[in-house]
């Protein structure tokens, strides 16, 4: 498991070591378009093949992120070994996500062996979300 946290201001850093991996993207702060546009890219192009999104939103982030994988493939089939599979929780506690994450959240045809926990937040919550996960 690999905590990132973001702020509306902070460089996206390398992630792409980690892929092929599942992302839970924590959403606690709101994001204009144009960075979650511009987030969502960076998790295509970084080996996410697993987004999983929860809070403020959450629901434009899986179409986000199916817009940067088919703009990454111009809008043309997508391979079935990079398509991402996009889902969004807006009902549910965040640790039935991390549960769903640990126990559900697998590619038909690529193994998935990291974690990433994407927290869009002003707020550190490292050792929390961390705990909860390992949890789950």
């Amino acid at each position: 498991m690999e905590y990132v946290q973001l702020t509306k201001n902070t460089i996206l850093p390398d992630i792409s070591k980690l892929g092929p991996f599942r992302c839970i993207v924590v959403v606690e702060k709101g994001v204009p378009e144009v960075r979650q546009k511009e987030v969502s890219a960076w998790l295509v192009e970084s080996g996410c093949l697993y987004m999983m999104a929860w809070g403020i939103e959450c629901g434009s982030w899986d179409t986000s992120v199916d817009i940067a994988n088919l703009e990454k493939f111009d809008f043309n089939e997508i391979p079935e070994e990079n398509l991402i599979i996009t889902i969004w929780h807006n009902d549910e506690p965040l640790s039935e996500v991390f549960w769903y994450s640990k126990h559900c959240a697998f590619h038909s045809t690529v193994e998935i062996e990291n974690t990433v926990l994407l927290n869009i937040s002003a707020i550190d919550k490292s050792n929390q979300y961390l705990s909860e996960y390992i949890n789950a």
